[in-house]
């Protein structure tokens, strides 16, 4: 964060501007005394971590062990299709 900092919610109405309105980020900037690149990245974060706002991060921590589990699930599937092919081809 920079010398000046911004606090949350001044962050958040920026964010929102550039998201509701037609200007550019560089014209919001201005318009809020800010760097182009910071709003840039104000943005950014603010996309990215949108699921937390949302759903709080236990529930995103929740959805991700839940994916790896399904993935490894698929992962050792894969194997056994591999193990059952290279069986089936010895026979």
């Amino acid at each position: 964060m920079g010398s000046k900092g911004y606090s949350a919610s001044f962050k958040f109405q920026v964010v929102l501007e550039c998201l509701q309105s037609d200007r550019t980020n560089a014209e919001i900037a201005r318009a809020y005394d800010v760097n182009p690149v910071t709003v840039s990245r104000w943005k950014k974060q603010f996309l990215e971590h949108g699921p937390e706002v949302f759903g709080g991060k236990e529930e995103v921590k929740r959805a991700e062990k839940e994916i790896a589990r399904l993935e490894r699930i698929v992962g050792q599937k894969e194997v056994e299709i591999t193990l059952l092919r290279n069986f089936l081809k010895g026979r």
